[in-house]
């Protein structure tokens, strides 16, 4: 199995950044994406970015499209979430997943692993 660690998250005020990293390790393949997803109490989990592992391409939530980045350091099987101009409505736990195929990547259910989640909270 793949094992994801997240860090990086804590409390920020409305139009702040913080910077989420994941990183894999353990007996892998190697992905072919790696993405976030977050979940704020009473809601469901939610799709916000993911990062094709080899040719880097991009693909994010109409929600946070130029406010948050996400990039990736294979060398390191680290990925990475840039979140700025940030937003009450941001609080969640954000969970970093890995997917093993090249096809869908917008929901849940097609990743394969899945790192604890980091709180991120937003509130003035």
């Amino acid at each position: 199995q793949v094992q994801l660690v997240e860090s990086g998250g804590g409390l920020v005020q409305p139009g702040g950044s913080l910077r989420l990293s994941c990183t894999a390790s353990g007996r892998t393949f190697g992905s072919a994406f790696m993405g976030w997803f977050r979940q704020a109490p009473g809601k469901q989990r939610e799709f916000v970015a993911t990062i094709a592992c080899r040719s880097g391409n991009t693909y994010y939530a109409d929600s946070v499209k130029g406010r948050f980045t996400i990039s990736r350091d294979n060398a390191k099987n680290t990925v990475y979430l840039q979140m700025n101009s940030l937003k009450p409505e941001d609080t969640a736990i954000y969970y970093c997943a890995a997917k093993r195929d090249l096809t869908a990547w917008r929901f849940p259910s097609q990743y394969d692993y899945w790192g604890q989640g980091t709180q991120v909270t937003v509130s003035s």
